[in-house]
């Protein structure tokens, strides 16, 4: 394990797991975030981002690029990505008793994998353990994530209506006939992993996983998520061959928004920013889906995900020499990207009171 995996302080940069306790770690950082790379990736994908995130708000937060879930081992499926995650994150919190609160930031699947692991660690809470001498830092009365505050729950270009709708996947054209041929041998490449992000397992007969995950009928996936104060979905507009724009913005192809230019003078990327309240709609049936029937399958997941409220922000990098790249663009990977297009990272990890 490199030493520029786990953690990062502003002293001595990324320190181990295992060092998380270690006094280099500013007393006073109470925030842990935990930052999720996508399908085949490491925690060098994270690595610049965290550094100029821990740097801007050092003393408030402790940085954690998860490290569990590297390379081949993220083809293994979601849950069991999620259920490495949920054990890594309950090491670092035994190793720092005086963190209070937590957030994710995650990248593509990574997302999928962070709500798979909040709903393993979500936890209710009595009317008496809320509000108590803790001051603004006090435990929502919606439940806390492992016993802590749950603050912002992120994510970048994350599909979270699967892939295997129609356009859901660009580079596929959106022509039906091939996207029919990949959702049948998706897992020869990417595993069991490619299963669930197509909606093709079928694991003891039980409804996909992503709709699954929309429900609080198993873990509490649902739960966990709205005890964040935050719920925000970063989507590129375009040039995402991976992950469509749709799909990572939890929208039906109705509600996508036209776009022109920048509508944020400092980040000149963001060509669109909304707020959208939950809606009223309950569900946590699971009804019998037609398999050819992919619209419907996606609305539940549409509906599913926008009972709550979500912050979206629209990214467009097509003035950038890296826009055919925008998948990883978005992530900020290293200094070229951000010299290239500005520190998007920076700006979805700053630009808001984050660690309020």
């Amino acid at each position: 394990m490199g030493s520029d995996s786990g953690v990062y302080t502003e002293e001595s940069g990324f320190e181990r797991v295992d060092d998380v306790s270690s006094s280099d770690v500013s007393a006073s950082a109470d925030h842990l975030v935990i930052m999720v790379h996508g399908i085949l990736g490491s925690t060098d994908d994270w690595k610049f981002a965290a550094n100029q995130f821990a740097k801007a708000l050092k003393d408030k937060v402790i940085v954690h690029c998860s490290e569990r879930n590297m390379n081949k081992l993220t083809l293994d499926g979601v849950d069991v990505m999620g259920e490495r995650l949920a054990e890594e994150v309950v090491d670092l919190i035994s190793k720092r008793p005086g963190l209070k609160k937590i957030s994710f930031i995650a990248h593509s699947v990574g997302g999928l994998v962070a709500r798979y692991t909040i709903g393993m660690l979500y936890r209710t809470v009595e009317k008496s353990q809320v509000n108590l001498a803790d001051g603004a830092h006090g435990v929502n009365a919606k439940g806390t994530i492992c016993g802590l505050k749950a603050m912002n729950f992120i994510t970048v270009a994350t599909p979270h209506l699967g892939s295997r709708g129609n356009k859901q996947v660009p580079f596929l054209f959106g022509l039906t006939v091939v996207e029919k041929v990949a959702s049948l041998i998706i897992h020869l490449i990417f595993r069991r992993t490619g299963r669930h992000l197509f909606l093709t397992d079928n694991d003891a007969q039980k409804p996909p996983l992503l709709q699954r995950m929309v429900e609080d009928c198993e873990l509490q996936f649902m739960s966990a998520l709205e005890a964040f104060e935050r719920r925000v979905a970063y989507s590129n507009v375009g040039h995402d061959h991976i992950v469509g724009w749709r799909t990572s913005s939890i929208r039906r192809n109705s509600e996508l928004p036209k776009w022109d230019k920048s509508v944020n003078e400092k980040y000149p990327h963001i060509v669109y920013e909304e707020y959208t309240k939950g809606s009223t709609a309950e569900s946590c049936s699971h009804d019998t889906i037609e398999e050819n029937n992919n619209d419907m399958l996606e609305e539940k997941l549409v509906v599913g995900l926008t009972r709550l409220s979500w912050e979206r922000v629209d990214v467009s990098f097509h003035s950038s020499k890296q826009r055919f790249a925008a998948h990883s663009t978005i992530q900020v990977k290293d200094t070229f990207m951000h010299s290239e297009v500005m520190n998007c990272s920076s700006e979805f990890l700053t630009r808001s009171e984050y660690t309020s």
